[in-house]
């Protein structure tokens, strides 16, 4: 689903085995390298969990990405490494789920989206 940028690599960590087990109380980083296909003054992360068919969006700390790692502006051709965190409360239920995090250009574009399973536990 990245239409304006391609993803390299993906790392979450620490999380050896999929699904990954998120301990609640705990942060985990993340951290993607991507190459923009175009353009953009900006960028915006927006992360949910999909339960179900539904996505229920996810707070996380920073969603300005120039404040993540990334110099903006974003240009063309170029390679970006994007750096966060994210934490697990612990008010969060013990559940598996799928993480999708995406990244968007100022027109609301995607320059990267990606998925991972994960179990929230105690």
């Amino acid at each position: 689903g990245s239409k304006d940028g391609s993803i390299q690599e993906v790392n979450v960590s620490p999380c050896p085995t999929q699904p990954c087990q998120l301990h609640k109380g705990t942060s985990y980083s993340i951290n993607v390298t991507f190459s923009s296909k175009i353009e953009s003054q900006g960028s915006k992360a927006k992360v949910y969990g999909e339960m179900l068919h539904v996505d229920i969006p996810f707070p996380i700390p920073e969603p300005d990405g120039c404040k993540s790692g990334i110099q903006c502006p974003i240009q063309k051709g170029h390679s970006y490494s994007y750096l966060n965190k994210l934490p697990v409360k612990s008010e969060y239920p013990s559940i598996k789920l799928i993480v999708k995090w995406e990244l968007v250009d100022d027109q609301d574009q995607m320059l990267f989206c990606w998925k991972i399973p994960v179990q929230i536990t105690s």
